[in-house]
């Protein structure tokens, strides 16, 4: 009897886990015969992080030395060569991203860069002569997305010429695009100027709505996948602790960063990611992924070695001697001696290209580890980020 009842455990239990197998097979051969997304054109919509020249072309252009190690020359771009955004567009066979706001030599066939340096999520009442805070706030790149939609159907009606329609846009394709975001940086910069931590703090979830109101207006058109980057650790840029002294004790991290400043942009992502859950259920047809760009870029602070990179507080571009500050691309004095404010030796191994923006190499190991989906949630990668999980 006993040797019957074990008997019939041991075939419940075999049927059991070949159903487990079973079940396992089916999602794995699912997920693996899944094909990649084809995404015809990337939309962005950013500051500095993913600007690839709409500042420098509505203002003064950016000099030399940014852009000498990729582009061989100032493209636009807050580095020394390639951002973020640029590898996302290789990574889907697309072209570099024209900036919406450069009207020479701009191709919008594949998509448009609406970002600027120094954009924020909510509007700011200061001008970009002041702190460097862009007149084109979210809403304002919202509004140019508008327009831009509605205008080049009006111009591919119209024009005739084969070569000028190539560098527009088909409105069939907007559905199909790739919406992506970065931005928020500015936002915590502007708090920390005017504000103290608790009023910070409170605001947190009225920026984020603010986001969450431009990513519900795309939907409402047609867009249909969006690619959400969180923001980085403010704390590390090196800007940070220009001007601070010697900090008081806890003042700063293990890794040197501001400890108080982090804490706030942690508090901004949890806040992020919530709202993204959020606009999940509320979105029925939409695939967001909320890409965790901060733990990317916090490796490179607290394990800069065993990534390629030498001090990753020390900057590569400019001279930041002590009390002298002359920065990227720049001239001054010190100790009536004109010095330039020119690039390190090596920039692929400087995590800090100006102070407050990335090298190239920091922007690839971003891009390395967010487009694989390792630091991404849902954890898909970018090539399949258009099927809802």
């Amino acid at each position: 009897m006993k040797n019957n009842l074990d008997r019939a455990k041991l075939m419940v239990s075999s049927a059991v886990f070949s159903w487990l197998l079973m079940s396992l097979y089916t999602v794995t051969t699912a997920v693996s015969v899944q094909p990649t997304c084809s995404f015809p054109a990337i939309y962005n919509f950013g500051d500095s992080n993913s600007d690839t020249g709409g500042i420098s072309a509505a203002f003064e252009p950016i000099r030399d030395p940014y852009g000498q190690g990729f582009f061989h020359r100032p493209a636009g771009r807050d580095s020394d060569g390639r951002l973020t955004i640029d590898f996302i567009a290789e990574r889907l066979e697309l072209p570099y991203l024209s900036a919406y706001l450069n009207s020479l030599g701009s191709n919008f066939r594949h998509g448009a860069n609406f970002a600027t340096g120094g954009s924020t999520i909510r509007r700011q009442n200061e001008t970009i002569f002041q702190y460097g805070i862009s007149p084109f706030s979210l809403d304002m790149q919202i509004a140019q997305f508008d327009q831009f939609k509605a205008r080049s159907a009006q111009l591919f009606s119209q024009i005739k010429s084969r070569y000028d329609r190539e560098k527009l846009p088909r409105q069939e394709e907007f559905a199909k695009a790739l919406y992506t975001f970065d931005i928020g940086q500015n936002d915590l910069s502007v708090g920390f100027r005017t504000m103290s931590v608790d009023q910070l703090k409170a605001t947190i979830p009225d920026i984020v709505s603010h986001l969450a109101s431009a990513v519900r207006n795309i939907y409402q058109q047609g867009g249909r996948t969006f690619w959400v980057h969180n923001t980085g650790p403010f704390g590390c840029l090196p800007m940070r602790l220009f001007y601070m002294g010697t900090p008081a004790l806890g003042y700063l991290d293990k890794s040197g960063c501001v400890k108080a400043q982090n804490e706030m942009a942690m508090e901004f992502n949890r806040k992020l990611k919530e709202t993204v859950i959020n606009l999940r259920k509320e979105l029925t047809q939409a695939a967001i992924t909320y890409v965790d760009v901060y733990t990317a870029k916090y490796e490179m602070m607290s394990n800069p070695k065993k990534l390629g990179f030498a001090n990753p507080l020390k900057v590569c571009c400019g001279y930041h001697e002590k009390y002298d500050h002359i920065w990227c691309g720049n001239k001054g004095k010190v100790n009536n001696t004109e010095i330039y404010g020119g690039s390190c030796p090596n920039p692929a191994m400087a995590v800090s290209w100006d102070g407050v923006h990335y090298t190239e190499a920091a922007n690839k190991h971003v891009a390395d580890r967010t487009l694989s989906g390792l630091l991404a949630d849902p954890p898909v990668p970018i090539t399949r980020a258009c099927y809802r999980h």
